[in-house]
């Protein structure tokens, strides 16, 4: 009997800690203060982020895998954390350049690092935890 193909999704996550600020070089320093607050503190701020990368596929009929694990892993530490564990995000972080070092930002930068290498699955999401209340999802739209 044929089993029938199941469209699953599977999560690795990761943590890095980084450094950031929130800081628009076109403001005042009162506007950003009054914008951003204690996030646009000169000296930068940190944050134990906790990454959630969710892919979506087919398993393979050989292996039950979606994607091996430790493949995911592989890309998940090489093009992101390798980037932006111990870094100043807005300073050494070369996806980042140019860019607001908002959560929304990094996460969309983060998905970008991620998507051109899977093979045989599809991204399906990216959860990035700044602090205990805030996190941001994005499905790549």
């Amino acid at each position: 009997m044929e089993q029938k193909k199941r469209l699953l999704y599977i999560t690795r996550k990761e943590h890095f800690n980084a450094a950031h600020k929130l800081y628009n070089p076109n403001w005042s320093d009162e506007q950003n203060e009054a914008v951003f607050g204690k996030c646009a503190n000169r000296n930068w701020h940190g944050h134990n982020f906790d990454l959630y990368v969710t892919v979506k596929g087919y398993p393979d009929p050989e292996t039950g895998f979606i994607i091996d694990l430790k493949v995911l892993k592989t890309i998940i530490e090489e093009h992101v954390i390798e980037k932006l564990d111990h870094r100043n995000i807005n300073m050494d972080v070369d996806f980042m350049q140019g860019k607001m070092a908002s959560i929304e930002n990094i996460a969309v930068g983060i998905w970008d690092q991620i998507e051109p290498h899977l093979e045989g699955c599809q991204l399906h999401s990216i959860k990035l935890w700044e602090t205990r209340n805030n996190y941001v999802e994005y499905f790549g739209e």
